[in-house]
């Protein structure tokens, strides 16, 4: 754990988001390495593999989505509903919130509203879509 993480104040951070309990937080942060992974094509024998790593808000809810999947299967939606993340624009405060807490960074093109209605929730954890998509690998 870094010095920082020791430092963080979550019931500020948590208070400051809304309702989205801490797993949620961590769910945000894996699948931000999740999707950079993807969307960088990074290898671990890349000798840039720290430079860039950037995503937008749009590629990072979609990201989010495939993680979901990636790890929940056909519990996805369940588990994010748990967490009380029904749209996309729930990721956005979840992450504008670790963004206001310094645990997270952005660009100064970067707002909340990249977050806004990226994709519909009920049609992309359907049943139909998650079997397409867990079956697609």
């Amino acid at each position: 754990m870094t010095t920082q993480q020791q430092h963080v104040n979550w019931k500020k951070i948590l208070d400051q988001a809304g309702s989205y309990p801490l797993e949620a937080f961590k769910f945000v942060r894996e699948g931000l390495s999740y999707t950079a992974d993807r969307v960088h094509e990074q290898h671990e024998d890349d000798d840039v593999a720290e430079l860039d790593r950037h995503v937008t808000g749009q590629q990072l809810c979609l990201g989010l989505r495939d993680y979901a999947i990636w790890q929940y299967g056909l519990m996805a939606p369940a588990v994010l509903e748990h967490w009380n993340i029904l749209r996309t624009d729930d990721f956005g405060r979840i992450v504008f919130a670790m963004i206001d807490a310094g645990l997270m960074s952005k660009t100064a093109d970067d707002t909340i509203d990249d977050f806004r209605a990226i994709f519909d929730f009920h049609e992309a954890f359907s049943r139909e879509e998650l079997l397409a998509r867990i079956s697609a690998g």
